[in-house]
This record gives C-alpha cells, structure tokens and sequence, in this order.
C-alpha cells in the first residue's frame, strides 16, 4: 500500500494545478447543450465527470490510461508461465497511471495477499440468506458487511482532514480488492459446491487464486482465463451505470464499501453487468432449438426471423463503440488457442460471421457488432462454471479495480458532492415555450 500511496502522492500536485487552472481559466467553457431527448433517453452521451481512468474511444475500445487492450496484453507484466496479465499490474496502472515493472506489479500482489482472507461473519451473512438469493445479492451484501472494516470512516470520526480522505480510500480500497476472488469463490461454492469454504493459496497470484478457491486448482488453462476475464472487465469509463452510481454514492463521502456495494447494485442489473448472463442463456437456447450447432444458412434464417419479430440478440451493439469489441476479440482468440473445438464457441463464431450483415441491413443498428458478453458466458460453460447467473459477480469482482480507483482519485481531487438539479414538466414546458420558469 505505501507504494501506490508514495506514487499516487508524487502525482497529486500536477493533477490538482491542471485542474484549478481549467476551472479558473475556463470555467465558462460550454462542453455541451443538453436537449430534451437526452433529458428523457437518460442523459445519453451527455458529458457529466472527468475521468482519467479510461476511455471508450469508439474506434479502438478501451482505453485504460490511454493504453488500448491489445497493447496492455502484451506490455503488462505477467506471473511466470503464464500469457496474460496480472492484475496486480493493472491495479497499480489503474491507480499510479504509469506501467508498472514485474516488481512493482508484485508488490501490489503480496500487498493483497495480506489481506486475502473473508471475515468469519460476512461468511455467516451469506449463509443467513435463503438459498435462491442471487448471487449478486450476495455479493452485494458481502462487501457491505465488511464496511465496519472501513478504515476512512473510523478515521473520519476522528477528525481526518480533507486532504488526507484519500490515503484512507487507498487503504480500503486495497484491502477490499484483495478479499474480492475469496469472497466471489465463497459464494459460488456456498451456491453450488456444498457450501464449501476454500481459503486462497499463498503462492498464487490474485487472479488464479480465484480458480483455486472453487476447486480449479490444478487446471492452468482456467487459471489463464481469470488472469484475462478481470482484466477484460475491470473498468470502462466513469459514467456507465456501475461506476455512476459508485461514483455518485463515494461523493457523499460513503466509504469504498459502501460505494463499491451501489456500483454492484447497478452492475447487477440485465440492461448492465447481467447482460452476459442473458447471452449465454441465449446461446444455450438457440442451440436446444436446433438440436446442436446449426449450419450456417440455417442460422442465418433463424436470425432473420427472430429480427423480423423485433427481437433483440444479445451480445451485439455498444453505446459508444462502432467496432467490433476488442475485449470480444482477446476472448476469441483465447478461445481459438485454449478450446478450438467447443461447440458453444463455434456458435459464437457462426453468429459473429452471420449477424452482423443481417443487422447492417435492418439500417437502425449503429453498431452491428459483438462487445464482451457476447463470448465470456460460453468460455465459463467450457471449464464447469455453468450456472450463469453466477457470471455478473466474476464481472463485479473486476470492476470495482475501476471503481475503487475513481474512489480514491474523486477523493485525492477533492471533489465535491455531486448534486444535479431537477425540473418539472410544467417548468420544462414554460422553458419550450419561451417563458421563464418559476
């Protein structure tokens, strides 16, 4: 923790005096008109936070601290033997917004062994619940449990000062991600594997850790694959639902758990983090209704008859994106190297080649093509992990890497509450007609 602390610190001054100089300099800078169709679509595309985290560039994907994924696979250190990147590295990048080395990505690693233990009682929670819950219900209140380990909120109540409040978050949010594959594991063997409690394994890194803990201890391929699915997922922008909501609750001076916890409350939901959950329930349809995997222009008529009916086929289209997904794109290629011939990814791929022509032709799809829930529910259902409604806490054990990080930096930029101002229809409707709105 002193080494993200010492370099998030060393960084701090540059930040701040880009800021204030923009707010003083600029502060009447007009970034966008809004218009009534965003006011009642959500505020779509509406520009409301600074982030440095990352970025959806609609042409390259994500962009985490001005990285793309495909270069972040390649530069990022990697545990010995392994393809993929540890998450140790990311985290430190995510956090210090500079590449790390093999030693610093360690150090963040065995930062986080310390702390890799679920409390007893957040077990008993868990266990208190009724036996259909879903597991992200469970996630969500696992990590809401732990909130009296909070230490910004103790330090809070002792009079904290404002410049420190992000050392405290840097210090939760450490301690909160290195307990996220236990506490995932716990659940997913609570639901499905006889309630077992397997605790993580000293030598192993964060990410393979978590194949460890539901019983994968021996098998490297799966390993691999949770070294690239929370790196995949960990974050995309701050304004998506999951990181919003987070960021919106930490403005309140929530600590991390309880940030961490909306962010989770929101990623849980089928327009959001459950949409992976709905692709591979979809695949596992589309291949029961024919029997097996279906010949190409059998496909391509079942796909025209299910658009002609107006129905959506999840797993393809993005807000921003207007390319194929290159979170999509790794997952493919990990499929082709480690399972060339499941026959689940081979749908995928015959959807991949048949669909997007099909929705181009439709003429109201801005984006025909895949993003990342079109291909990790059907890699899960390849090494064991069927029970996709399990998928979206996998998703949120990687996102709060990017939640817990735009926490600490809200924190280190000391900014403020935030509080958007409402309207009612009548004050709108005088707005339209030229009135002034009382």
């Amino acid at each position: 923790m002193d080494l993200l602390k010492e370099k998030i610190a060393s960084k701090l001054p540059e930040y701040r005096e880009r800021e204030n100089r923009i707010k003083k300099d600029h502060s009447n800078f007009k970034v966008c008109d809004v218009t009534v169709d965003q006011i009642y679509s959500g505020i779509r595309g509406v520009m409301v936070q600074v982030s440095d985290v990352s970025y959806v560039d609609p042409n390259e994907g994500i962009r985490l601290r001005g990285y793309t994924v495909p270069e972040l696979l390649e530069i990022l250190p990697k545990q010995p033997g392994s393809k993929l990147p540890l998450a140790g590295g990311l985290y430190y990048l995510l956090m210090v917004d500079e590449l790390p080395t093999p030693e610093e990505a360690a150090a963040v690693e065995a930062e986080w062994r310390k702390y890799a233990g679920v409390p007893d009682y957040v077990l008993a929670v868990i266990r208190a619940m009724p036996a259909d819950t879903h597991p992200m219900t469970l996630f969500s209140q696992g990590i809401l449990a732990m909130q009296r380990e909070s230490r910004f909120s103790q330090e809070y109540a002792k009079g904290l000062i404002k410049n420190d409040y992000w050392e405290s978050y840097l210090e939760d949010s450490v301690r909160l991600t290195a307990k996220l594959p236990s506490l995932a594991a716990y659940i997913y063997n609570h639901r499905y594997n006889g309630d077992k409690y397997i605790p993580p394994d000293p030598t192993l890194d964060w990410s393979a850790n978590f194949a460890h803990m539901i019983g994968k201890s021996s098998d490297e391929d799966y390993k691999e694959l949770c070294r690239l699915f929370f790196f995949l997922h960990s974050d995309h922008e701050g304004a998506n639902v999951s990181a919003h909501a987070s960021w919106l609750v930490a403005s309140a001076l929530s600590d991390v758990y309880l940030a961490s916890s909306a962010g989770m409350d929101g990623l849980a939901g089928p327009l959001h983090g459950l949409a992976n959950q709905e692709c591979l329930r979809w695949l596992l349809g589309v291949r029961a209704h024919f029997g097996g995997i279906p010949t190409r222009e059998a496909l391509k008529d079942f796909l025209l008859e299910q658009l002609s009916k107006g129905a959506v086929i999840p797993g393809y289209g993005h807000a921003v994106l207007r390319i194929t997904d290159p979170r999509f794109t790794a997952q493919l290629d990990f499929a082709n190297q480690y399972l060339p011939d499941d026959d689940l990814i081979s749908l995928v791929k015959t959807i991949y080649e048949v669909l997007p022509p099909l929705l181009i032709q439709t003429g109201k799809v801005k984006n025909p093509w895949p993003n990342v829930d079109a291909i990790n529910g059907a890699l899960q259902y390849h090494f064991g992990v069927t029970q996709y409604e399990f998928y979206t806490v996998l998703f949120g054990v990687s996102r709060i890497l990017g939640l817990s990080t735009h926490a600490v930096w809200a924190r280190a930029m000391n900014k403020p509450i935030e509080r958007p101002k409402s309207l009612t229809t009548a004050i709108l409707e005088e707005m339209i007609q030229g009135g002034n709105p009382s």
